[in-house]
């Protein structure tokens, strides 16, 4: 008899940015969950330790593929390899992403901006145009990470925010050119998430311990999310949403709810 627990058994499904972070999180959920599970990041020797480490949990599987996914040929790559290996895919999850240092409009240049595009959104399209003929063959569906701020608005980061508001309007336009083949595409936008970026900032200031309960005071829910709880959420989106696309669920423990200080003028 089938484990009930186990809710994505044999499912083939990609993860970008695998190695570390949400995309982490989410490896080691659907593995967990009977997925049989391809990622990739640039980060090999985090890639190879995670797919080692996945091959003693079960009752998935994990197999990492180095990628750099600014990098068109590379995207495809990974698409390739997939079908070679398991000759379908169930699920896409585009994860993979960069954010800025905190910079004012003044001092990024339009090649920054274009850079940050390719990895942050161009990505995103050309794993889903690659993917989505298979997709369209299992009836499948695709996750994009998206983040509150596109939501929200940030300071110093004008340009991440666009790649962000740009992938949940992305993620409203190809469900809607999706449906007709049964193909579900959905986003989530998580707030402060507890992952391995957010710890080296952290560090950067003179009181981290500080600096870490201030981030999490940001939340109504007076915490951080962790990498699990952004892997149990694609979960969802994956398995049990199946009457839902073209969403965008927020990760974010309400840290968009109520007033805060936000006065502009009041900041360096």
């Amino acid at each position: 008899m089938a484990d009930a627990g186990v809710r994505y058994r044999d499912k083939v499904t990609i993860v970008t940015g695998g190695s570390a972070g949400i995309g982490k999180g989410c490896v080691q959920v659907f593995v967990k969950h009977g997925a049989k599970v391809v990622f990739c990041s640039r980060g090999e020797a985090a890639g190879r330790a995670l797919e080692s480490e996945m091959k003693t949990m079960g009752p998935g599987e994990a197999t990492f593929i180095p990628c750099d996914v600014s990098k068109e040929d590379q995207i495809k790559n990974v698409i390739d390899k997939t079908v070679e290996k398991y000759g379908r895919i169930d699920c896409l999850i585009n994860n993979a992403g960069q954010h800025p240092p905190k910079t004012w409009i003044d001092d990024f240049s339009a090649d920054d901006f274009r850079r940050l595009l390719d990895t942050n959104l161009v990505s995103y399209f050309l794993f889903s145009k690659y993917a989505l003929p298979y997709l369209r063959k299992t009836e499948g569906n695709i996750i994009n990470d998206s983040s509150l701020v596109g939501q929200m608005g940030q300071p110093g980061a004008v340009t991440y925010v666009a790649t962000k508001g740009a992938i949940t309007a992305m993620t409203k336009a190809l469900a809607i050119d999706e449906a007709k083949y049964n193909v579900r595409v959905n986003a989530f936008s998580p707030g402060n998430v507890w992952t391995p970026m957010w710890e080296r900032e952290t560090k950067e200031y003179s009181d981290p311990e500080a600096a870490k309960k201030s981030g999490a005071d940001c939340q109504v829910c007076g915490r951080y999310g962790t990498i699990e709880e952004a892997g149990l959420l694609c979960l969802f989106l994956a398995t049990d949403a199946t009457f839902c696309t073209g969403i965008d669920i927020n990760l974010s423990g309400g840290a968009e709810l109520s007033y805060g200080v936000k006065n502009m003028r009041l900041s360096d």
